[in-house]
């Protein structure tokens, strides 16, 4: 064992942030191992430090005495572990643990020191509410934890660690509640995330995508920032996914018509909240229909439009140099090229341009003959009905589906659209997330979980949890 520390050193060398402090105690070598930057220097001295100090000093006590102290774990004032897989040594160091080893030990002992940087918690940036909680969860993994269990307080409320990545060693953790959550769906996501087998995992859409069912542009997972959505989750029976380093979680199982709530349906009056919910749901279909749907009849089918409104539209596009579907997938991609620059300039300036670009776009393409006012129409109150739907994943969804059906609409008319939309339509109903139906409770049908679909009931109407997350009837408190 006198070969440790060499090669512990061995298995470092390069990391010149490690730091060696040996010292005497009783006349023995003893060395602390740590890395400064990721750890609690205070809590090391005051707790390691000041305790061997006083230690050393001590006249009356001897080695045999300290290793029983050590032993008994009266020596240090926080925890300290006793490991003999030297092994590991080097990983809990990285890892942000403080080692102490006693030369000439056949073990060593090692403490919970670790100290990221991080910020403090803010307000949720992707998923604001005007009433309501408005904390969010941050990279740190503890803070997110005690964010959690200010809003559940009950010994239900249980948690199961994974380690994931060969090199990065990331903290994966499932939260669920025992009783409500089924243990068929959290047994399947055990299963899936000791398969997984990765370099590093940098962010938990690493993870969605080694254990979701299918590959489908629609998600299979609800990504959330905010801690009172996780809670309510699952309260409904779903399990979450937090992971060290990510200020955001990961939600499943979950359908079509759950991703289309916000967490303000429920802080606000039932009336507010159903009119919302009623606006949303049908300018979601918006987003994803209505350019092939104008292109479809304005090219193929133009008897169903008002002559009024057939001859302004026939008046604007009269000199245009391309079809109607051109137009449309020019104006898309404009509209999606600047939606993108709008995300990707810093932020004091991306809002403006992204603003002031596309009125300019638009004005100088309709004076210049290549798109028609009309058009420009369809597709700002598109890119507006897009905005609207609250999870991000849905609606890039939305987004994605819309050119196929676009193209299907200025080829085949509105037959096009119609085969496209129940193609897009049968995908859905046959995708399932963790054995829950993806258009549940439509398909199938469950009358009586359409209390809180397209409309919100009073919550003192909603005494039973929706049977797509769990099979036990109790109280739901969204």
């Amino acid at each position: 064992m006198a070969a440790f520390l060499e090669s512990l050193k061995i298995e470092l060398s390069g990391s010149t942030d490690v730091v060696y402090q040996t010292f005497q105690i009783h006349g023995t070598p003893c060395t602390l191992v740590f890395i400064p930057s990721i750890i609690d220097l205070e809590t090391l001295d005051q707790e390691v430090r000041a305790a061997l100090k006083e230690e050393a000093a001590d006249k009356d006590s001897d080695l045999e005495h300290f290793m029983e102290r050590i032993g008994k774990g009266s020596m240090f004032a926080i925890p300290c572990q006793k490991a003999d897989n030297f092994e590991e040594a080097a990983f809990l160091v990285v890892q942000g643990k403080a080692l102490l080893y006693i030369h000439g030990c056949g073990y060593f002992y090692y403490f919970e020191v670790t100290s990221y940087q991080k910020r403090a918690v803010s307000e949720s940036q992707n998923e604001l509410v005007v009433i309501g909680p408005q904390e969010a969860f941050n990279e740190d993994i503890q803070t997110n934890f005690s964010l959690l269990r200010h809003k559940i307080k009950h010994p239900d409320l249980k948690m199961k660690e994974y380690t994931i990545g060969e090199y990065s060693q990331t903290s994966v953790y499932v939260f669920y509640i025992e009783g409500i959550a089924e243990q068929s769906k959290l047994d399947e996501v055990d299963a899936k995330l000791k398969k997984i087998t990765i370099d590093g995992v940098l962010g938990i859409s690493y993870l969605a995508e080694h254990i979701k069912e299918k590959v489908t542009p629609f998600p299979q997972f609800q990504y959330t920032e905010r801690p009172d959505s996780v809670a309510a989750s699952l309260l409904e029976g779903k399990f979450a996914l937090l992971i060290d380093g990510t200020p955001s979680a990961l939600l499943a199982p979950v359908t079509m018509f759950s991703l289309l709530q916000s967490s303000e349906d429920y802080y606000q009056s039932y009336f507010a909240g159903s009119w919302i919910r009623t606006i949303r749901f049908f300018f979601a279909i918006i987003s994803m229909l209505l350019p092939s749907l104008y292109v479809a009849v304005t090219t193929f089918q133009p008897e169903i439009i008002p002559t009024a409104l057939l001859i302004t539209i026939a008046s604007s596009r009269e000199n245009l140099p391309f079809s109607a579907l051109t137009e449309a997938l020019i104006m898309e991609l404009t509209f999606e090229a600047l939606r993108e620059a709008g995300t990707r300039i810093p932020k004091p300036v991306g809002s403006t341009v992204s603003i002031i670009g596309g009125i300019v776009i638009g004005q100088a393409a309709v004076q210049a003959g290549i798109v028609s006012a009309p058009m420009i129409i369809v597709v700002s109150i598109t890119g507006i009905a897009s905005y609207i739907i609250p999870h991000l994943e849905l609606g890039l969804a939305f987004r994605l589906m819309r050119f196929p059906l676009l193209i299907l609409g200025g080829t085949m008319g509105l037959l096009g659209v119609y085969v496209a939309a129940f193609i897009v339509y049968g995908h859905l109903a046959n995708l399932r997330s963790y054995g829950t139906p993806y258009l549940s409770p439509v398909a199938p049908l469950v009358l009586k979980d359409w209390k809180d679909i397209f409309i919100r009931v009073p919550s003192t109407y909603m005494n039973n949890r929706s049977n797509a997350y769990t099979r036990k009837n109790t109280r739901r408190q969204p």
